[in-house]
């Protein structure tokens, strides 16, 4: 029961960041402004394109992640170089995806104009509470083995779901721009 109880204080952690960035979310008065673009013809295309460029590292992230259980490619352990890539795609895909999450909160709010939008306000809040708790749970001892690896893949597959409920249906539905030059 010990080695259960820093899980259980990340998830805590984690849910509370959760519900903050809800809370702010629906609170805050949306500007609907555009905050920057970098070269993107408008707000949707340069949040697309990053969520898009997270959404890939977050696949580099569970290749690897694989690779370091022993389950990509074969059965042969990982080497070092996985573990460090592992690490990195992690941090950049985090770093590419707080500009979008910031736009998200600051421009837009937590959202119920539609069933899309409410599920893509909802996975935000959980992705970031997700990486709370895996973050927190990656500095604990004692705790049994399956946990990161679960809270990885919620990480991944709500990631996924932010995409899909977000860049996917701009690409699909309004525009879809070139990158910048």
């Amino acid at each position: 029961m010990r080695a259960a109880a820093p899980l259980v204080i990340a998830a805590l952690a984690g849910g509370a960041v959760s519900v903050a960035i809800g809370v702010y979310g629906r609170l805050h008065v949306a500007t609907g402004g555009n905050l920057f673009r970098l070269g993107f013809p408008s707000l949707g295309a340069t949040k697309s394109w990053l969520a898009t460029a997270a959404v890939t590292l977050a696949m580099l992230q569970l290749l690897s992640a694989l690779a370091m259980c022993g389950y990509w490619p074969g059965d042969a352990p990982a080497t070092r170089w996985v573990a460090a890539a592992h690490r990195w795609t992690g941090t950049v895909a985090f770093v590419v995806s707080l500009p979008v999450a910031y736009h998200c909160l600051w421009a837009l709010g937590f959202r119920t104009t539609s069933t899309r939008v409410v599920l893509h306000s909802l996975l935000g809040c959980a992705f970031y509470g997700a990486f709370a708790t895996k973050m927190l749970a990656l500095r604990a001892s004692r705790l049994p083995k399956w946990p990161l690896p679960v809270l990885g893949g919620l990480l991944v597959v709500a990631l996924t779901g932010i995409w899909s409920t977000s860049a996917l249906w701009f690409f699909a539905n309004v525009d879809f721009p070139a990158l910048p030059r």
